[in-house]
């Protein structure tokens, strides 16, 4: 039976993916910072987990509650949306902790088993902007930019043990909690002259018309990543992703 480790899963893509995974008959282990019961239907396929990828002794504690896992889904992540003369670098440290270094950390705890085990997959999780960088969001796609790069060297090293790493990228997510938070971690700390251009890329990330990326692409694309050895190293999900990177 596969078992999937997946980051992230009190909401949005991983929330998603963990029950598209319970679906098709995988051991899911969903972790989360604060874990919740009743987010997922209850299953003895299920485990759920306490896990803060930005610390050490937590990511030790669940690898050591984990056990052998097939596939690690590095989903967590947080939104920044804002000038960069608006934010402090406290605040882009810790975006870069859980974005990009939380990333490292977890792909490094998995590698000893994996490599032993002479088979795994390792999909993270990056971000559209990617490819169509974004007025107000310098911050956030440097880190989840910093991970697709992460993601295709470290999958040539990691090639020869048996292991792979793919990359998952969504488009715009409105029906998720992305915009919310972002607008939160910007604060008031918007300079005047930065005002009516934050308005009009709060309305853009929120707005719901044209082409989006709905959780459930996302979970199809990781889906995809883990069972198919063949799927390209770049997995856009979502309609808007797919046109941003065919126009690339």
């Amino acid at each position: 039976m596969n078992t999937i480790l997946i980051t992230g899963c009190s909401s949005g893509f991983g929330l998603d993916a963990a029950s598209y995974f319970l679906e098709r008959d995988w051991t899911v282990i969903a972790t989360m910072r604060q874990p919740r019961e009743d987010l997922l239907p209850p299953s003895d396929r299920l485990r759920i987990l306490p896990l803060d990828v930005t610390n050490a002794d937590s990511i030790d504690k669940a690898m050591q509650a984990a056990g052998p896992i097939d596939v690690l889904v590095n989903n967590a992540g947080v939104g920044q949306v804002s000038p960069l003369e608006g934010v402090s670098m406290a605040r882009i440290r810790e975006l870069f902790e859980t974005n990009t270094l939380g990333t490292i950390a977890m792909t490094q705890a998995v590698l000893p088993r994996m490599r032993e085990q002479g088979s795994g997959v390792i999909i993270n999780v990056t971000s559209g902007v990617t490819f169509q960088p974004l007025p107000l969001m310098s911050i956030y796609t440097a880190s989840k930019a910093a991970v697709n790069a992460f993601s295709e060297s470290v999958a040539l090293e990691l090639e020869p043990f048996g292991v792979r790493v793919r990359i998952v990228i969504p488009g715009r997510a409105p029906e998720t909690a992305f915009g919310e938070n972002a607008r939160g971690r910007m604060g008031m700390n918007i300079p005047e002259p930065y005002i009516a251009l934050a308005t009009q890329v709060f309305g853009r990330v929120q707005q719901t018309g044209g082409p989006i990326t709905h959780s459930r692409d996302v979970s199809e694309a990781v889906w995809r990543a883990a069972t198919d050895p063949t799927c390209p190293m770049r997995l856009p999900a979502g309609a808007d992703a797919i046109a941003r990177a065919t126009s690339r």
